[in-house]
C-alpha cells in the first residue's frame, strides 16, 4: 500500500510539474521553430530547428536595452523598498509605539488599491516632477506598490525573533538602532533576502506603469518592450517567444543560484516562537 501510494505521489508530482512548466516548454519549442511552421503546424517538435527568431528578437528591437532598463529599475526599487520596509517593520513589531495594528492595517489597505485606480495621480506627479522617460520616474511608482508587500513580509520575520535578545542588548547599553543593525537585521537576513527577490520579480514583471510613464522606446522595460514586437498587421510569435526565453533566463539563474537562501527565508518565517 505504501509502495502504491509512493508511486501515485510521484505520478501526481510529475503531472503537476509538467502542467506548471508547460507554458515555458511550449514557448521554448516555438522559439526554435521556423516562422512558417509556427503558423502551419501544431506539432511539439520541429525537424529543422533554427535560431533565426533569437537573431530577430535581438536585432529588430533593442531587447538588451529593455533588459538593462528592467535590471536598473528593479534593482533600485528593491534596494529602496527594503531599506524603508526594514525600518518600518522593525518599528511596528519591536518598538513600544501606539497604533501598530492601525499602521499595518493602513499598509494592507494601501496594497489593495488596483494599479489602474492610482495610475492617473501618479502619472500627473511624475509628469510635474519632469521624471517621465527616466529610471526614477518608474522607481517612485514601483515603490508605492512594492513597499506594502515588503513591510508585511518583513514584519512576519521580525516577529519571530525572540525578544530576549533585544532585551539583552538594551541591558548592554545598545540603542534601538544598534540593536536593529547588529542583532535584528542579521537574524532576519534570510527573510530580507527572500523579500528582496519577491520585490525584484514583481518590479521586473510590472507592465502598466512602465507602459504609461516611459513612452520613449529607449526607456521601456522588458514587459512593455516585448509587447511592442507586434506590428499593425502581424504578430511575430517567433520573435516574441525567443525574447521571452532570453529575458527569463536571468531570473531563472537568479532564483536557482539563491535557491537555498530563498527556501531558508520562506521556512524561517513559518517557525514558531
Amino acid at each position: 500500500m505504501n509502495k502504491k501510494a509512493g508511486i501515485g505521489f510521484y505520478i501526481f508530482l510529475t503531472a503537476f510539474v509538467f502542467l506548471v512548466m508547460f507554458p515555458f516548454i511550449w514557448v521554448f519549442l516555438t522559439s526554435v521553430k521556423p516562422v512558417g511552421e509556427i503558423f502551419s503546424s501544431f506539432s511539439w517538435f520541429t525537424t529543422s530547428p533554427t535560431l533565426d527568431s533569437y537573431d530577430a528578437a535581438l536585432t529588430n528591437r533593442p531587447l538588451l536595452r529593455y533588459m538593462l532598463n528592467s535590471f536598473v529599475v528593479s534593482g533600485l526599487t528593491t534596494i529602496v523598498s527594503l531599506a524603508f520596509a526594514a525600518f518600518t517593520a522593525y518599528a511596528v513589531t519591536r518598538l513600544p509605539i501606539k497604533g501598530k495594528g492601525l499602521i499595518l492595517g493602513i499598509v494592507l489597505a494601501a496594497s489593495m488599491f488596483p494599479q489602474i485606480a492610482i495610475i492617473s495621480p501618479i502619472f500627473n506627479l511624475v509628469t510635474d516632477l519632469g521624471l517621465r522617460n527616466s529610471y526614477l520616474g518608474l522607481v517612485i511608482p514601483y515603490i508605492t506598490i512594492s513597499l506594502p508587500l515588503a513591510i508585511w513580509i518583513l514584519a512576519t520575520f521580525f516577529k519571530k525573533i525572540p525578544f530576549e535578545l533585544e532585551e539583552s542588548a538594551k541591558l548592554d547599553g545598545a540603542s534601538p538602532f544598534q540593536t536593529f543593525r547588529k542583532i535584528i537585521f542579521p537574524l532576519a537576513a534570510p527573510g530580507v533576502f527572500t523579500t528582496g527577490i519577491l520585490v525584484f520579480i514583481a518590479a521586473w514583471n510590472e507592465y502598466l506603469f512602465s507602459l504609461t510613464i516611459n513612452s520613449d522606446d529607449a526607456w521601456r522595460t522588458v514587459p512593455v518592450g516585448i509587447s511592442m514586437y507586434q506590428s499593425q498587421y502581424s504578430v511575430p510569435w517567433g520573435d516574441i517567444s525567443a525574447a521571452t526565453v532570453i529575458v527569463t533566463i536571468p531570473i531563472v539563474i537568479l532564483v536557482l543560484f539563491f535557491q537555498r537562501r530563498i527556501v531558508s527565508g520562506l521556512t524561517s518565517g513559518s517557525m514558531k516562537e
